[in-house]
Formats: C-alpha cells, sequence, structure tokens
C-alpha cells in the first residue's frame, strides 16, 4: 500500500497555508499544524513540534498542569520519534525530557521521575 493513501492531503494542505498565510499563526494553529506536517514530513516537522508544544504547555496551560503534563509528554514522544529517525538528535530529546522533569517535579510525581530521569542520564550517554 502506497503510504500517501494513508495522509489526508487537505489536512496537510490546510496546515500549510495556516503556517504560510499572512500573519502569525497562534500557538495553538502551530502545533495544530505541526502534527498534521509532522506525520508526512517527519525530519522537518518533529522538532518544531517538540518545541511548539513545550512553548504551548507553558503559557497557555501554565495554570493547568496535569494539561501542560499531557502535552510534554506529547513533546518528549515527537523527540523520541526523531532521535528513531536520526540517532545523533539526542539534544532535542534531553531538552524535551529536561522540561518534561519541570512539571513531575513540581506535581511531586517521584516514580515518573526516576524513570525520566534515567531515560536523560542514558541519551546524554548515547550522544557522547
Amino acid at each position: 500500500m502506497n503510504h500517501s493513501a494513508n495522509i489526508d492531503h487537505h489536512a496537510v494542505l490546510r496546515a500549510r497555508v495556516a503556517l504560510l498565510g499572512s500573519g502569525k499563526p497562534s500557538l495553538r494553529e502551530r502545533v495544530a499544524a505541526y502534527r498534521v506536517l509532522a506525520q508526512v514530513s517527519p525530519l522537518a516537522y518533529l522538532p518544531l513540534l517538540s518545541a511548539a508544544l513545550w512553548k504551548y504547555s507553558r503559557y497557555e496551560f501554565a495554570h493547568q498542569p496535569e494539561t501542560a503534563l499531557a502535552l510534554r509528554a506529547e513533546s518528549v514522544a515527537a523527540a523520541r520519534r526523531m532521535r528513531a529517525l536520526e540517532p545523533g538528535r539526542s539534544d532535542l530529546l534531553v531538552s524535551a525530557l529536561a522540561d518534561y522533569r519541570e512539571l513531575l517535579i513540581l506535581l511531586d510525581r517521584q516514580e515518573e521521575l526516576r524513570a525520566v530521569e534515567e531515560e536523560i542520564t542514558r541519551a546524554v550517554a548515547d550522544a557522547r
């Protein structure tokens, strides 16, 4: 089966128009566009998605820590996918994990925190 058969080409076009249109799209619009575009051009859009998710969690959901945590978990997932595609991109993963770790500390999620700290240690070691 052709990979492009699974892609909603209208959604891809709308995402590109949202990013390239006149005026700067909101964080919400950028996140939505990057989510779509990361499916068709992961090397180009996964880093942008990871960074935008962090900003979105921090600036739009600072008062909703559970939602912010879910967005940061999605940021980590995007960074993991990027690293799987380009093993040399440990920097993106370490950054996303550190941002995720920050909220885990605030929410006192010790078990998850230990797992994230171990993953950070592995990612830093792999980068060397």
